[in-house]
C-alpha cells in the first residue's frame, strides 16, 4: 500500500522538484524572465518556500521593482529574525527605493536602513557586503541625520580583519569620499599588494582618472585585464581611450571583446560601449564609422541623451 501510494504521489513531487530546480538553474544563468514564472508557478503550490520567496525578491530587486523586493524581504525577515542575509537585503531594498523617491520622504527610511544593515552587521561578524553598504551608508548620509565617517571608519576596519583587501577597498574609499587622492591611492595600491582582485585595480584605475592620470588609469586597468580577464575590464579601458583619446587601437579592441562577452553583471549596458566606440572614431576623425556606432546606441535606446549630444557633435566633423 505504501509504495502504491507513493508511485500515485511521485509524479507531482517530481514536477514540483523539477519546477523549482528549472527556475533556480534560470536564475543562476540570469535569465529571470523564464525564471520569474516557474518561481511563481512553485510558491502557489509551496505559499511558505522562503528560498522562492527570496529568489522572487531578488528578481524584483534585479528590476528595480523596489516595492515588491521590499514586501518579499520584509516577510522574510519577520518569519527569520535572526537571518543576517534577510536583513541586509531588506535594507538594501530600502536602501534603493529611498533613493527613487524625494529626499523628504526617503528621510523617512532611514532608520529602519540603519536599523536592518546593523542587525545583519551583529548577526554574521563576517558578512562584508553589509560592512561595505554600512560604509556608503555613513559616508553618503549628512551629518545632520547620521551621517559619520567615524562610524564608516569602524566598519572599514571591521573589514580590514574579515578580508583585508575589502578593508583597504573600503578605507580608499572614504578617503576619496573625503576628498583626500592620497590617502586614498595608499589604501588602493595597499588592497592591490595584498589581494590583487580585479575590483581593487578597477579602483585604482577609477582614482587614477578621477585625479587626471590618465595614462596611469589605461595602464592600471590593462595590467589587470591581462591577468584577471574579466570583462567589465574591457569596457573600463574602452572608456579611458575614448574619454582622453588615448591608444584607440586598445580602446577598440576591449570595447568589441566587451560587445562580445557581454552579460548582465558586467552592469553597464552595451549601448554605453557603442557610444565609447563613436567617441574613439570620432577621435580618429573616422566620420562614417563614428556615426555607425552612435546610430547603434541610438537605436537600443533613442532617448540616450549622451548619444544624441555625441551625434551632434561627429555631424560637425
Amino acid at each position: 500500500m505504501k509504495n502504491l501510494l507513493f508511485l500515485l504521489l511521485f509524479p507531482a513531487l517530481l514536477s514540483a522538484q523539477t519546477t523549482f530546480d528549472r527556475a533556480e538553474a534560470y536564475f543562476k544563468k540570469e535569465q529571470f524572465s523564464k525564471a520569474k514564472p516557474l518561481f511563481q508557478q512553485y510558491l502557489k503550490e509551496h505559499p511558505n518556500h522562503q528560498k522562492t520567496r527570496e529568489y522572487l525578491g531578488d528578481i524584483a530587486g534585479y528590476k528595480k521593482d523596489w516595492d515588491t523586493a521590499i514586501d518579499f524581504y520584509e516577510d522574510l525577515v519577520e518569519e527569520n529574525d535572526r537571518s543576517a542575509n534577510y536583513h541586509f537585503k531588506y535594507g538594501g531594498a530600502l536602501g534603493m527605493k529611498a533613493l527613487s523617491i524625494s529626499r523628504i520622504r526617503a528621510a523617512t527610511y532611514i532608520g529602519d536602513i540603519k536599523e536592518h544593515f546593523e542587525k545583519a552587521a551583529t548577526l554574521d561578524p563576517n558578512h562584508i557586503e553589509v560592512r561595505w553598504a554600512l560604509v556608503e551608508f555613513y559616508m553618503q548620509l549628512p551629518g545632520i541625520i547620521g551621517g559619520s565617517e567615524k562610524k564608516a571608519t569602524k566598519y572599514a576596519n571591521q573589514l580590514l580583519k574579515i578580508s583585508p583587501v575589502d578593508g583597504y577597498l573600503a578605507n580608499g574609499y572614504i578617503a576619496e569620499y573625503d576628498d583626500r587622492p592620497a590617502d586614498a591611492e595608499r589604501y588602493y595600491k595597499k588592497a592591490i599588494d595584498v589581494g590583487g582582485s580585479p575590483h581593487t585595480y578597477e579602483k585604482l584605475a577609477e582614482h587614477y582618472e578621477k585625479n587626471n592620470k590618465p595614462k596611469e588609469a589605461l595602464e592600471t586597468a590593462n595590467k589587470s585585464l591581462q591577468i584577471h580577464k574579466r570583462n567589465s575590464l574591457n569596457y573600463q579601458i574602452g572608456k579611458i581611450a575614448a574619454q582622453y583619446n588615448l591608444d584607440a587601437e586598445l580602446g577598440i579592441n576591449c570595447l568589441q571583446a566587451y560587445i562580445e562577452n557581454h552579460s548582465v553583471r558586467d552592469g553597464v549596458p552595451k549601448d554605453w560601449a557603442y557610444y565609447r566606440l563613436a567617441q574613439i572614431y570620432k577621435n580618429l576623425g573616422k566620420k562614417n564609422t563614428a556615426l555607425q556606432w552612435i546610430n547603434k546606441a541610438l537605436a537600443d535606446r533613442p532617448d540616450f541623451e549622451q548619444a544624441l549630444d555625441e551625434k551632434k557633435r561627429i555631424e560637425a566633423l
